[in-house]
């Protein structure tokens, strides 16, 4: 079992940047893909990016693309979300997720097996 915490959340003005960051603990993490998604308040949780197992491929949702870049780094168990150009509609709960799969990037919530506890993000105007 994986278990992941996430971190580098806060509080940042339109326009600026933040880097988060998904520890994972546990020996299968590089076989792994990894996915990051938010949720807002009154809002399902949605897809923000994906990277695979190997880090060769990586998915967004359109409304990141551009401005977010999904990396891992396979040595440290780590998976990064960097956020450039923030917009006050990207505030949400941002969550850091895993999936036993070597297949494509999981773009879906039930691609995914397990789960961090997410960091708070939010973007003033």
């Amino acid at each position: 079992q994986v278990q992941l915490a996430e971190s580098g959340g806060g509080l940042v003005q339109a326009g600026g940047s933040l880097r988060l960051s998904c520890a994972a603990s546990g020996r299968t993490f590089s076989n792994n893909g990894m996915g990051w998604f938010r949720q807002a308040p009154g809002k399902e949780r949605e897809f923000v990016a994906g990277i695979s197992w190997s880090g060769g491929s990586t998915s967004y949702a359109d409304s990141v693309k551009g401005r977010f870049t999904i990396s891992r780094d396979n040595a440290k168990n780590t998976v990064y979300l960097q956020m450039n150009s923030l917009k006050p509609e990207d505030t949400a709960v941002y969550h850091c997720a895993g999936r036993a799969s070597r297949l494509r990037v999981g773009i879906k919530l039930d691609e995914y097996d397990y789960w961090g506890q997410g960091t708070q993000v939010t973007v003033s105007s």
